[in-house]
């Protein structure tokens, strides 16, 4: 038998964007009823791009959102499962967006541009922070937010993350979630603690579970394609590293993760409702359900793809420096809310116990570059291989 015949399929996955069509209810209603927050996002009349991944957020289809005077996208990517929400945005060179009032804590990720942030609380008290290309930052709820773009000669680009549509799925209704401009109820917080860049806030679990020793705590992370503040990451092989993060007052939490050149992570599985965004680096992913056909992914800065929920996954750096991702996570009542696993037998594959076939394709992959794998011959026999760890 051949190695290209023992080779699962592969798939590369990107639809198209492409007005989607709501589902004609005839007689009884019907159980494929589109959800509140799927009739909300139809109505909007923007690209809706499904599949398993965006090749580059950057360059993603966008149309034009008469309700924010904008170009944007929603990205309905396999493996959010009803549970966030991914839209980018786009900001004209030189302009600023209409303000805007959301009941809902968001993340935003800039992809291109850079500019600014203008939030005004209830009291009419304006605090303004400046972003650049891969920042990150919390759009507090209630709180009338301005976006602007500081560049006159190119547009600014950001990605979005909310829980709307699990929350929709909840009411049945927009009107709880969306408010007219300075109407919301939120108070300021102390201006350190909107402008400063996060902090670190030391923690000790009895598990020794994610976050033991150090997170970073705040509302802006200044630049994520360089960001140093790094722990060892011993559970997921390669050698690699990781910074957890969370947002003050907010349900919102994010790591980011960061591995050797020419290595790779174990593979693993967890719930849904995940949003992976690449800052820097290339390679590509494997994502696959227990037993079935695996899909390729194939990324490099900009890309965003969603690993479904329970499926195991797997990523792999073709780069000669350390390929990082920013992984925004569920919200935390959800099985696998974050990278920490609870059964390593039944949710983590091992180095000795992968298929041969994963070896041998990122050996193969490198080779097509000129390049060789950096894996530790001895990873692959023992499952207790200790790796050293940068700092």
């Amino acid at each position: 038998m051949t190695m290209e015949s023992e080779l699962p399929k592969e798939t590369n996955m990107v639809d198209t964007a492409k007005p989607a069509e709501p589902i004609a209810a005839s007689g009884d209603a019907r159980w494929d009823t589109p959800t509140a927050y799927q009739e909300w996002m139809l109505a909007q009349k923007l690209p809706i791009h499904k599949g398993f991944f965006v090749p580059d957020g950057r360059t993603v289809e966008l149309g034009w959102w008469e309700a924010r005077q904008c170009n944007a996208a929603f990205l309905e990517l396999n493996g959010l499962e009803g549970v966030s929400e991914i839209r980018v945005t786009e900001i004209p060179p030189g302009k600023s967006l209409p303000p805007m009032c959301f009941a809902m804590d968001e993340v935003a990720y800039v992809l291109d541009g850079r500019g600014l942030t203008t939030l005004t609380w209830a009291d009419g008290t304006k605090h303004t922070f400046e972003w650049d290309k891969t920042s990150m930052f919390r759009l507090p709820r209630n709180c009338t937010y301005e976006l602007s773009n500081a560049q006159g000669n190119q547009a600014a680009r950001i990605v979005t993350n909310n829980y709307l549509p699990l929350a929709m799925s909840t009411t049945g209704d927009l009107k709880p979630f969306f408010k007219e401009p300075f109407s919301g109820d939120a108070m300021p917080p102390g201006e350190s603690e909107v402008l400063s860049e996060a902090k670190a806030v030391h923690q000790d679990l009895d598990d020794g579970g994610v976050g033991t020793g150090v997170f970073w705590y705040g509302n802006f992370f200044p630049n994520m394609a360089n960001w140093d503040h790094l722990l060892p990451f011993t559970t997921r092989g390669a050698g690699g590293s990781v910074v957890w993060m969370r947002f003050p007052e907010s349900p919102l939490t994010a790591h980011m993760s960061v591995f050797p050149a020419q290595t790779y992570k174990k593979g693993h599985r967890h719930g849904a409702g995940w949003v992976l965004v690449i800052p820097r680096g290339e390679g590509y992913s494997i994502m696959w359900p227990e037993g079935q056909d695996k899909v390729i992914v194939p990324w490099h800065e900009g890309t965003i793809f969603v690993p479904p929920g329970r499926w195991f996954h797997q990523h792999f750096n073709l780069g000669a420096e350390p390929a990082r991702y920013v992984a925004l996570h569920p919200p935390m009542f959800l099985s696998g809310f974050s990278e920490k696993i609870e059964d390593m037998a039944r949710d983590q594959i091992e180095y000795p116990n992968e298929d041969p076939m994963v070896r041998e394709r990122f050996e193969t992959e490198l080779a097509q570059r000129g390049m060789k794998s950096l894996m530790p011959a001895d990873a692959y026999g023992d499952r207790q291989y200790q790796w050293s760890y940068a700092r």
